[in-house]
This record gives C-alpha cells, sequence and structure tokens, in this order.
C-alpha cells in the first residue's frame, strides 16, 4: 500500500486538524501514513507550493481549519482539478451554529489561540496579584500594569483579584503612617498608579466588624475615628504629592470601582499586555 500523506492546512497552528487525524487513524490498524502540516495560511498566495507538494504525491487528502473563505475557495478548486479528497474541519461546524442560534461568525483567524492565550494571561495576572498583595514584594510596584495605594478596607486586595481577571497585573501598597511607603511607588508613571480612600464612617463601621469577627476589642486604635481621620490623611498627602487619582470606594461596588480604574487607564493610554485595553 502506498504511503497516505494527509496535509493539515490551518490559519493557524493546525493543532485541532492535527487531533482529530491522530483520533481518526487510531481507528485503523494500518500505520503507513504520513502528516504534514502547514500553518498560518493567511494569503492565496501561499498556497502554490503546497499545492505542488501534494500533486507528487500518489495518495493524499487535504484537511484544514481556516475560515479565510477565498482560501477555501482555492483550496476546493484545486482538489477538485486534482481529484484529491477535500475535508473542512471548520466550516460545516460554524455554518450549522449560524443556522441555530442567528448569530453571525466572526470570520478572524486564530481566535481559539487567543482565548487560549488570554486565559493563560489571566492566570498569570492573578499568581501576580496574590505575590505582590498587600506590600508583599515592593519590586513588583516596577512590574505592575497597575498600582494600588490605600489604608487598611479600602477594598485594594477584591479590586486588585477583581482587575487580574481582566488581564491587569496589579500590585497593591497599604499606607500606614508609621511606615514610610516603598521608593518605587515614587519611580512609576503616575498615570499607572491608583489611589483608594473611603469616608471615616464607612472605615469605622467595617473596621469594628473585623474587630469583632477576629474576636478583638472594638475600642482598639485600628477602629478609632481619630486613627482613622490620621490615616486618611495621611494617605491623601502621598496620593497627592504622586498625583494619582484618588476614588472613594465609600457605596461603591467593587465592580463599579474597577470601571472608574479601567476608564481612566483607558483614557491615558496605558498599555495592557501589548494592547490599549
Amino acid at each position: 500500500m502506498d504511503t497516505l500523506n494527509i496535509f493539515i492546512l490551518s490559519d493557524s497552528l493546525g493543532n485541532t486538524a492535527e487531533h482529530v487525524v491522530k483520533a481518526a487513524m487510531s481507528q485503523f490498524e494500518a500505520n503507513d501514513f504520513v502528516m504534514r502540516k502547514f500553518s498560518y495560511i493567511t494569503d492565496v498566495s501561499m498556497l502554490g507550493n503546497i499545492f505542488e507538494e501534494i500533486k507528487s504525491q500518489k495518495k493524499a487528502i487535504i484537511l484544514y481549519t481556516i475560515v479565510h473563505k477565498q482560501i477555501i475557495s482555492e483550496i476546493k478548486t484545486f482538489a477538485s482539478r486534482e481529484n484529491i479528497k477535500e475535508i473542512d474541519l471548520l466550516s460545516p461546524i460554524v455554518s450549522s451554529i449560524q443556522d441555530i442560534t442567528g448569530l453571525v461568525p466572526l470570520d478572524k483567524t486564530g481566535m481559539l489561540r487567543k482565548l487560549n492565550d488570554l486565559y493563560f494571561k489571566r492566570v498569570e495576572s492573578i499568581e501576580f496579584a496574590v505575590k505582590y498583595d498587600d506590600g508583599k514584594d515592593p519590586r513588583g510596584v516596577l512590574k505592575a500594569d497597575l498600582v494600588i495605594l490605600g489604608i487598611s478596607r479600602t477594598s485594594k486586595t477584591p479590586l486588585s483579584m477583581y482587575l487580574a481577571n481582566k488581564n491587569i497585573k496589579v500590585a497593591n501598597i497599604p499606607l500606614v503612617p508609621e511606615s514610610t511607603p516603598p521608593k518605587e511607588i515614587y519611580q512609576v508613571p503616575a498615570q499607572k498608579i491608583i489611589g483608594l480612600t473611603n469616608s471615616p464612617e464607612k472605615l469605622n463601621e467595617i473596621r469594628t466588624e473585623r474587630l469583632n469577627a477576629l474576636g478583638l476589642p472594638t475600642g482598639s486604635s485600628y477602629a478609632d475615628m481619630n486613627r482613622i481621620l490620621e490615616e486618611i490623611d495621611y494617605a491623601e498627602t502621598i496620593m497627592k504629592k504622586i498625583g494619582c487619582p484618588i476614588i472613594n470606594v465609600a457605596n461603591k461596588a467593587i465592580e463599579e470601582t474597577a470601571e472608574i480604574v479601567i476608564s481612566y487607564l483607558k483614557r491615558n493610554g496605558v498599555k495592557i499586555d501589548n494592547e490599549i485595553i
């Protein structure tokens, strides 16, 4: 038996078609086949040499995952002319989904790879937020897409994690009067820093509840109003020195604060993962 040459053509990596071929060939005892994969086919002009190679084989089959209609048409025309079997792995599924749902396909190449990339970027951003949470390592300030400053109980950590899920690498730094803020916060552009504050009354309420939850005396200075006012003044002095915006999170949901932050970053053209968000 002549070797079966399976040609995989894709506008992305071609891994999807490769998995399909392996699954199909596992149903046969014969192992006399060769897979040849051609990735990132994005223009009709790229098909000429591939077609010549296909024509040189006695037994060949073409499998492809391509969304560009002109390229698909060229493959079909070539296969029909040369009497070679061609299988479009993607178009019938896309068409069926379109027929049933009424949705219009994007017709963009490499979308699966893009989704995978976004997933791994999200994981990386979440790991970053955990690593550089609450000033654990000030060096993270220089690596972050965004730096969040604020006193205790201004939702720095929840906001950092929410933004991390949008692929934004966030480092957050607590501001405490007894502690000098890390020098790194003065080494990054002010447009990459956000300050968070809260109303004294809300902070008193939140901190009192926190002390109760921990079984600690509510008379602690942590929830004392004078102490809270001191912390707010200290933090706002630093934020104004940097020149960053200050968001009062009192009565704001995390999602609302996050939208304010993202809008601010967009206006200032801050690049996230090499793209302007």
